[in-house]
């Protein structure tokens, strides 16, 4: 499917990723980070939120102020306060006419890369121990479009919130 053929449904995904492309080990996330998890909020705050199942068990909850949608395997699954289906294909329709934020995990991710529109990627600059992985970007379908970068003293790493959209 092309990103023409969701166009009613604008799909970002929103991760965050270590020097090597890491996003979580037993489905947890390997850094501590406040000032990303805030960004996380302000950014999807308001929007559908589209994950798989095993993220939203790290997460144990619907996240306030957003159509949480879970897409599983299981036809049967079922949770307060979340939708849920059993393909990204059926997940993006549910959500046509909105912007919706893929927000994990790695299988999601890589179903997700080719239909999105945008990429919002918290770059960390340190490597961590990770068995989860954000799919390469390939950056002739990609451009960077926006950047800023901070550091922070507390966990003592840079990193940067970065845009990209496809070409």
């Amino acid at each position: 499917m092309s990103p023409t053929t969701t166009a009613s449904a604008a799909l970002t995904i929103i991760v965050a990723t270590d020097q090597a492309g890491g996003i979580g080990i037993r489905n947890t996330l390997p850094w501590h980070l406040p000032e990303d998890l805030a960004h996380f909020k302000r950014t999807t705050s308001g929007h559908p939120i589209l994950m798989g199942r095993k993220t939203f068990d790290s997460i144990g909850r619907a996240l306030p102020n957003r159509r949480n949608i879970v897409i599983t395997r299981n036809p049967a699954w079922q949770h307060a306060g979340v939708e849920s289906c059993t393909s990204l294909t059926q997940a993006a329709a549910l959500v046509a006419g909105s912007e919706a934020f893929i927000i994990g995990g790695a299988q999601i991710y890589a179903e997700a890369l080719p239909l999105a529109h945008r990429l919002i990627i918290t770059e960390i600059g340190q490597r961590f121990d990770c068995d989860a992985f954000f799919p390469p970007l390939d950056l002739q379908v990609w451009q960077e479009t926006g950047r800023t970068t901070h550091h922070s003293e507390a966990q003592g790493f840079d990193y940067a919130f970065v845009t990209y959209e496809r070409r």
